[in-house]
């Protein structure tokens, strides 16, 4: 198996040749664990991505084309598409904090230890209840799928059935009144 390229391995792999994931695996487990850990900054998670990328090599219908360019740039490319999966399925795991203004202030004065925090928090989060009355329902929606659940521009763009282009003018002009508000309150 050694004397084999990449492309002569994946097409095995494709045959579901297991000496040749294997070898496959020695060559690269090494760049995808150190690419994974570099964008993660989790050893758990970087091997988790490891074996995820493997387990993808194992399954792929179409798998490595040589005529598209180097296997090592492919196994990158597969390394980080599926770190980012990895990476949004972690974000919409994890609890979301709701952008209701009324509940943030609600919590960030309720877990507040001394009254300095308690009167800065409350402070805060009037700050941001009077900006976000500014909203429009389909910005407030957007704030809240772009930052809270953790969905990329296109997958907003998907769910909405609106243009790419029509959600980045929208997030534009949200993050415009936004800023707007926040900066004249805090200079007023």
């Amino acid at each position: 198996m050694r004397n084999r390229t990449d492309a002569e391995l994946m097409k095995l792999v494709l045959g579901k040749h297991h000496p040749a994931l294997e070898e496959l695996y020695d060559r690269y487990a090494k760049l995808v664990y150190s690419f994974a850990l570099k964008s993660l900054k989790e050893e758990q998670a970087a091997r988790e991505i490891v074996q995820l990328v493997f387990t993808r090599l194992w399954t792929t219908e179409k798998g490595y084309d040589a005529s598209k360019g180097g296997f090592v740039n492919w196994i990158i490319t597969v390394t980080r598409n599926i770190t980012i999966d990895y990476l949004r399925k972690k974000r919409r795991l994890e609890q979301v904090v709701r952008f209701e203004p009324r509940e943030w202030e609600h919590s960030l004065v309720s877990d507040a230890p001394d009254p300095e925090s308690v009167i800065s928090r409350k402070w805060i989060g009037e700050q941001i209840h009077e900006a976000y009355v500014h909203l429009s329902e389909s910005q407030i929606q957007l704030i809240d799928m772009m930052y809270w659940q953790g969905y990329s521009l296109s997958e907003i763009a998907s769910q909405t059935n609106e243009p790419v282009g029509t959600i980045k003018s929208r997030l534009h002009q949200c993050l415009k009144i936004l800023r707007k508000h926040l900066t004249s309150l805090r200079e007023g």
